[in-house]
């Protein structure tokens, strides 16, 4: 089964970069996407033999998540079932036979850490949501998790260490939901490769350069880890600020 995770930074932007080529290239049995920063319907996306589950965020343009997958899963849930977290359109679950399908996009802490104690919080949400659903069946969760987690995952480690994405803080959420089950599928696969990034600035030829960071994760409960067999960061897609990245899974 190919999966592939991709923050489109705006759907209806990137249906204009390209989007539709490369997917129905790539041929995923399921795609799930983050930033669609709009509601379902505001764009045509002519995806035949998808079906197409949206949550979108109650203010326009902002944030926003979509999976759509060739299998029609058992149930759908939207948000994580947390008072306060259910605003910004930010999770989809879709429950299969052999596994949960959890798509995220996990709030930007922003400029000067002003968000911070809210990402404190989304996060002790989240790892309790998923907690609880991987007592059921495993868990397959994909999407722009906003952060690095080792200073293998960014160009500049040293010069971002207080700052968004790479605070003490939120590597620490990210470790403790690697210690609660789950596992980073990339870095079971390949544990030392360098230079393997989602997401590049805007600024400064940052993509040029590959002055990345990898922020964009599939991590899969630990008891299925085996059943990896490939993930791939598709850094020679554009079309967003982020790329693509794909899983094999022998599910």
């Amino acid at each position: 089964m190919k999966l592939i995770t991709w923050n489109v930074n705006g759907l209806r932007a990137c249906l204009e970069k390209g989007f539709m080529d490369y997917v129905v290239s790539e041929d995923p049995d399921i795609l799930c996407i983050q930033e669609t920063k709009m509601q379902q319907g505001q764009a045509e996306v002519p995806l035949d033999g998808y079906h197409q589950y949206w949550n979108s965020a109650v203010k326009k343009g902002y944030s926003g998540t979509a999976i759509f997958s060739k299998r029609e899963p058992i149930s759908v849930a939207y948000d994580i079932g947390a008072e306060g977290h259910d605003q910004e359109g930010r999770a989809i679950t879709l429950e299969y036979p052999e596994f949960y399908l959890v798509n995220v996009y996990t709030p930007n802490s922003q400029e000067g850490l002003v968000r911070l104690s809210y990402r404190m919080e989304w996060e002790d949400a989240f790892r309790n949501y998923l907690t609880e659903l991987d007592q059921r069946k495993p868990v397959v969760l994909c999407g722009d998790l906003n952060v690095a987690h080792q200073e293998i995952d960014l160009k500049n480690p040293k010069a971002n260490r207080k700052n968004a994405g790479f605070s003490d803080e939120e590597r620490s959420k990210f470790g403790e939901l690697l210690m609660a089950g789950f596992t980073d599928s990339f870095r079971f696969l390949y544990p030392d490769r360098r230079d393997a990034y989602t997401w590049w600035s805007y600024r400064f030829n940052a993509r040029a350069n590959n002055a990345g960071w990898r922020i964009d994760y599939f991590l899969v409960s630990q008891r299925i880890e085996d059943k990896i067999r490939e993930v791939k960061q598709r850094d020679d897609v554009f079309g967003s600020d982020h790329c693509p990245v794909t899983i094999e899974l022998e599910v």
